[in-house]
């Protein structure tokens, strides 16, 4: 479906009611949940191959804590490549059969992973989709009859080598994504929500929106498809829709696309439209202010958090501010324990529910397709407690710094400087649409280098780049840096002078297709916060058209990080 109905998406499977018993229900007694989640999956995978290893046939947690190790993606790539690409049984990782495996993006930690899934992981993913959908319902009315137009693009999936699917989310299609917000277009006055997996996607549908929303009209205007769709099935579905020549419509369309800025052009567009559902949450932030320019202060809502590993949990606020959203674990989704992130923490690991307000944390999952506490690579925060399930704000991915010399620059970090600069920005007319970074040692000092991709307020201006505006954002960025790198920025220090490279309209369009032909997708793909490739830093190099750095040190702080 093109333009779908919100109850579609939801999974009706149970009532609001029963959502919320077996929410309280899992949630007030989350300790017994869990000690009896983890005795299942022992008692399921104890005689695996892998595990067996370790606790040899015993479901003890005890054993469990006391001889299976902390693990990375390397240390079971192995055992989950002879599945996937070897033919062998499943029993090498999981006592349940192995039925697919997933694709994570590649674009947060820097490398694609497999990883396996049976149903039970599809079961979880049902439950929390409609969950969340039920969440949303309670705090927003009157949109359970609405549609949504939710950008999601589909490929023919691929298959390992012993013949199991591995579904990667979906791959960018032009024809597709025409149709789709040609469709959007015509139905707008039922349209209650917009939803992508991530903002980026969004921001994307809005700029192609900007490219082709004359030709839209026209097609509106004609009652007829472009030619260039080819898709004949596409065709024939669009033009049912279209339902014949809409000249009114499509004048209406134009009068509001017309205007000097496109500010608040999804309500304008969509005056139904009550929210936006989509991930705003870690490097995905970076995007609010402009979904909030496009919008109209729309309720921005993150409604779970989820991954390739496993199903985490929900929003149950979903109408907080995005820089408020938190999410409450739902203990039947996997056994969660939780390496203390802090400093000298000695490696000390806890359980779900023995957690510390406030405390910083990685999760570790055993979930039942055969990872055994595996290291997620997020951060998060303590922020509070659903009955004896906590919460958690998704502060950053831990593997994603900047570093040139001995400080270190966390995404945390990297997200705060770029919002003190967009404020000097904003005087100047100017909107950041995309953005990434990279640490520059070619050269001594070596510095950091931040590409930007701007436009204009005003729809129809052009960028105008004033060299005082760049500069002075070169410098409130170093300044909203820790104390260790400001004082390693100091005069003939070891860090050179921050820069921007402003690139092309259009250059983050490119940088998303290179790592699409890498195997990303677009639902999954968000622009990586930093590049570690150096085939990406060239596309990104061929379309620099300014640069501007740093013009002093930065102030130094009392604090020094290590």
């Amino acid at each position: 479906m093109i333009v779908v109905h919100i109850d579609q998406i939801v999974f009706h499977v149970y009532e609001f009611s029963h959502f919320l018993y077996i929410n309280n229900h899992q949630t007030l007694n989350a300790k017994q949940i869990q000690d009896d989640l983890l005795k299942e999956i022992l008692t399921l995978n104890a005689n695996t191959e892998y595990l067996y290893r370790f606790l040899h046939g015993s479901s003890d947690k005890e054993l469990f804590k006391k001889h299976v190790p902390v693990v990375s993606y390397d240390d079971v790539k192995p055992y989950i490549e002879r599945i996937a690409n070897g033919g062998e049984p499943s029993d090498v990782l999981s006592g349940k059969p192995i039925t697919g495996f997933l694709l994570s993006s590649g674009t947060s930690g820097g490398k694609q992973k497999i990883f396996p899934i049976n149903n039970k992981f599809f079961e979880d993913m049902t439950f929390i989709f409609a969950l969340r959908s039920q969440i949303i319902f309670r705090h927003i009315k009157d949109v359970q009859e609405g549609k949504a137009i939710t950008f999601l693009f589909v490929k023919p999936q691929p298959t390992t080598l012993s013949g199991f699917p591995v579904s990667n989310a979906l791959t960018k299609n032009k024809q597709a994504m025409y149709c789709h917000l040609l469709c959007g277009l015509v139905q707008r006055d039922e349209v209650v929500s917009l939803a992508a997996a991530f903002a980026s996607s969004l921001v994307g549908a809005i700029t192609f929106l900007e490219n082709y929303w004359k030709e839209m009209c026209s097609n509106i205007r004609s009652g007829h498809v472009s030619e260039w769709i080819s898709d004949l099935s596409c065709r024939d579905s669009v033009s049912i829709i279209l339902g014949g020549p809409n000249s009114e419509l499509a004048e209406l369309i134009e009068k509001e696309c017309n205007k000097k800025s496109w500010k608040g052009i999804i309500t304008r567009l969509w005056p139904s439209t009550k929210f936006i559902q989509t991930t705003v949450t870690g490097q995905s932030a970076q995007y609010i202010p402009i979904l909030e320019f496009y919008s109209n202060k729309l309720p921005l809502i993150s409604p779970s958090y989820v991954s390739s590993e496993t199903m985490f949990g929900v929003n149950v606020n979903p109408l907080c501010k995005p820089e408020d959203v938190s999410y409450t674990f739902i203990p039947t989704m996997s056994y969660f324990e939780f390496l203390l992130a802090d400093e000298g923490n000695n490696d000390e690991i806890v359980d779900l529910v023995n957690v510390k307000l406030g405390s910083y944390y990685e999760p570790l999952i055993t979930n039942y397709s055969g990872l055994h506490r595996y290291r997620m690579g997020d951060i998060l925060q303590v922020t509070g407690f659903h009955n004896s399930a906590p919460q958690f704000r998704f502060v950053r991915r831990k593997s994603v710094v900047l570093s040139v010399n001995v400080e270190i620059t966390t995404e945390e970090d990297i997200l705060k400087a770029l919002n003190h600069a967009k404020l000097v920005l904003k005087s100047s007319g100017l909107i950041l649409m995309g953005f990434t970074c990279y640490a520059d040692i070619s050269t001594y000092p070596g510095h950091y280098v931040f590409y930007w991709e701007l436009k204009a307020t005003n729809i129809n201006d052009t960028v105008q780049l004033d060299n005082k505006v760049l500069v002075d954002c070169c410098c409130v960025m170093e300044e909203s840096f820790y104390p260790l790198y400001r004082a390693l920025r100091g005069k003939n220090g070891p860090v050179g002078a921050l820069e921007i490279r402003v690139v092309a309209q259009g250059t983050f369009d490119s940088l998303m297709e290179f790592f699409i032909s890498q195997g990303a997708s677009v639902s999954q793909y968000k622009p990586p916060i930093c590049i570690n490739s150096s085939e990406a830093v060239a596309v990104l190099e061929k379309n620099v058209i300014a640069r501007f750095f740093s013009d002093k040190s930065p102030l130094l702080g009392s604090e020094l990080r290590y």
